[in-house]
């Protein structure tokens, strides 16, 4: 009777403590009768312009299209036909050019097309790094002022070892470097300063999710090493939803973080300490994969997922919010 006490204190002290925290509902953008993006999208990214990208433009996992301001081919793979991209990332480099790099799950790459003569047409596309020891790469990071791209990648198994997620890093050159292993690692983020890594980690049992944690890292952007690794928040303790997978992870200038909760169907909005400070509840999505801040101004956050209603179909929905994004800004050069 003590323990069933017990638990129940915990679980109305955690049931009161997501009830104080405010919540915001983002509004649809792209629902399953307009969306040109498959189930399978993914890889959220904006460009110094403010438009945003996705993968799975049009069911082809070797496609990236442009989501705002209107829906169009972006970059297709067509010299590997089992090109599957999963991640996008825009920098700007020290000459002034637009370039992206799409993370390739299945070649265990990361290719960059980039716009030399900034007419918008990124027509220029080579491998930047690869290695067969890269589990994937799922989700990519990158310190503007560097070049530096961080990967992150997951074996999805029904027991989860060590060794089921990694860690990369690829600097300026191309030269792909291992930063460690882990449990499941999925989202992957830099702060504004540069100065710390995030990483999310999730852990299953018996076929099931039980544990999702995101590591905060101490980061050296010109080096790529980590070190002081710490979790910042750990999601069964927070708000009880461990179960509830972490996918993509953006933060805006302010240094918050803003999380994917996959199968709950809305964002969390961490502060640099740990705190939960927001949900924005998402109105066509349950299964969120990723979201960035693109627009104008860089304070729309658009989140992608499965429609609800066609699963088949990828929507996007969005959200305005007066903090304005890193990734958006980092590109103002």
């Amino acid at each position: 009777m003590i323990m069933r006490r017990a638990v129940l204190l915990v679980s109305l002290v955690l049931a009161g403590a997501h009830a104080s925290v405010p919540t915001y509902d983002a509004q649809p953008y792209l629902c399953a009768n307009s969306t040109m993006f498959g189930s399978l999208i993914e890889g959220a990214a904006v460009d110094r312009h403010g438009n945003f990208y996705a993968v799975d433009y049009k069911d082809d996992k070797a496609a990236v299209g442009q989501a705002f301001t209107q829906q169009k081919l972006f970059f297709e793979d067509l010299e590997r036909p089992n090109t599957w991209f999963n991640a996008v990332r825009f920098n700007v480099d020290r000459h002034g050019v637009q370039e992206a790099y799409l993370g390739d799950v299945t070649n265990h790459r990361v290719v960059r097309v980039r716009d030399p003569g900034g007419k918008g047409k990124f027509l220029h596309s080579e491998v930047f790094c690869q290695s067969p020891d890269i589990l994937q790469p799922n989700d990519l990071a990158i310190a503007h002022s560097t070049g530096r791209v961080f990967l992150s990648g997951m074996r999805f198994t029904a027991d989860s070892v060590v060794g089921d997620g990694d860690l990369w890093t690829c600097d300026a050159t191309g030269t792909a470097t291992r930063l460690g292993t882990f449990y499941r690692t999925n989202g992957i983020e830099v702060s504004p300063d540069e100065k710390t890594l995030y990483l999310s980690e999730a852990i299953n049992k018996g076929g099931n999710v039980v544990s999702n944690v995101i590591h905060a890292f101490d980061l050296d952007a010109h080096a790529g090493t980590i070190c002081n690794g710490r979790v910042l928040v750990d999601f069964a303790q927070l708000d009880n939803s461990g179960s509830n997978d972490v996918d993509g992870m953006r933060t805006d200038l302010a240094g918050n973080l803003y999380v994917s909760r996959w199968g709950a169907g809305k964002i969390a909005k961490i502060s640099p300490a740990g705190t939960l400070l927001a949900y924005v509840h998402l109105a066509t999505i349950d299964r969120v994969t990723n979201l960035e801040f693109a627009g104008p101004s860089g304070r729309d956050l658009y989140a992608v997922g499965a429609c609800k209603d066609d699963p088949a179909k990828g929507c996007i929905d969005r959200y305005s919010t007066s903090a304005q994004g890193r990734a958006f800004c980092a590109l103002q050069v």
